[in-house]
């Protein structure tokens, strides 16, 4: 079980490195123990760090400077930090000394911006909810993401996928997600994406090679499985562009739940990891859209909620599906937060 309680004042990198090397990257835990011993080579971003507003695990504090020193050493500069990320020598202290010193006002501005990773193998547990979802016929679904990020997402349905011994979507797809599977599978219907869009306050684009290049530096470095994964979503994504609005999550939702539904459709609002960047205002608003529009909900337009977030306490991450017109909730899954391993827990669709 990870430990996932908001940290003190001290030390918030190091507590953050302890926890990605639970995650599976030793490469990154160093970084950020290196990055903690040499914050004070970096005033900038060491006040940033240490005043942070609220909550600095919700708001990724430390993911957010390693995605900086990993955009650095991806541009090749400075030298020891591009070398360290090659694998060329392992004196992390020096690299990360050295790019603070050099670059100090980057990092602080990159760090002004929420991580973006738009994690494609999360889209394995979206492919699963809407595999289980119980509907009293098959439909085509009309998703709606809120968070979409580069909205990589959103072409879900272009992906091949094998869900434990089940295997789902387009199985010639150059992105195949395969986490390690625990529990039964899920129920075997298809899935047909009738329309795909989405909202985010800044929205990447994939044909923007600044844009691919922001996302491609929060992957982690020692990860290369993630990285070559990215990179065929993002070439899938310039093929066909995905919709992504720019907007506010709660008031693009109410415009889109306010259109009159489609009979014979069930819209799915989706979200992964955003969650815990929205206020509490703003995560009440989305509760209460979703119950107002469940309320008009039928059997011939159905309306969905998947929520693939951290837990209240963030100890771990939940796949949860809502339905309307019933209302009944239940959790699917519990989930490696990147979609490394889903532990499903059903129920299964009838």
């Amino acid at each position: 079980m990870i430990n996932l309680a908001p940290a003190s004042e001290d030390h918030e990198l190091a507590r953050q490195a302890e926890r990605c090397r639970e995650l599976g990257s030793p490469f990154v835990g160093a970084v950020l123990d290196a990055a903690d011993r040499q914050l004070g080579k970096a005033p900038l971003t060491a006040g940033m760090v240490r005043e942070w507003p609220g909550d600095r695990a919700a708001a990724a504090v430390a993911l957010r400077l390693n995605g900086a020193l990993h955009a650095l050493a991806r541009r090749g500069a400075p030298k020891s930090l591009a070398a360290l990320y090659r694998g060329e020598h392992t004196d992390f202290d020096d690299a990360v000394a050295e790019a603070f010193a050099a670059e100090d006002r980057f990092i602080a501005n990159w760090m002004r911006h929420p991580t973006q990773t738009n994690e494609v193998a999360r889209a394995a547990a979206t492919m699963a909810a809407l595999m289980a979802t119980p509907l009293t016929r098959l439909m085509p679904f009309e998703l709606l993401e809120l968070g979409a990020s580069c909205g990589l997402n959103l072409n879900l349905a272009r992906y091949a996928y094998e869900l434990g011994p089940l295997q789902a979507g387009d199985l010639g797809s150059p992105v195949r997600i395969a986490p390690r599977w625990r529990g039964w599978p899920p129920p075997d219907r298809p899935v047909e994406i009738a329309t795909a869009r989405g909202v985010d306050l800044l929205p990447l684009n994939a044909a923007n090679q600044a844009h691919r290049d922001r996302l491609l530096s929060f992957v982690w470095a020692d990860q290369p499985v993630r990285l070559q994964r990215l990179e065929a979503a993002l070439q899938i994504a310039v093929e066909n562009p995905p919709r992504i609005d720019q907007g506010d999550a709660p008031a693009w939702l109410a415009q889109r739940l306010a259109e009159p539904p489609v009979l014979g459709r069930c819209r799915a609002v989706v979200h992964t990891m955003v969650l815990q960047y929205l206020s509490p205002v703003e995560r009440q608003q989305v509760s209460a859209l979703m119950a107002s529009a469940g309320a008009r909900a039928t059997d011939e337009t159905p309306l969905i909620w998947i929520s693939f977030e951290w837990t209240s306490d963030r100890q771990e991450v939940e796949l949860r599906l809502t339905w309307w017109p019933s209302g009944a909730s239940a959790v699917l899954a519990r989930c490696h937060p990147y979609g490394d391993w889903i532990d499903w827990l059903g129920p299964i669709a009838t």
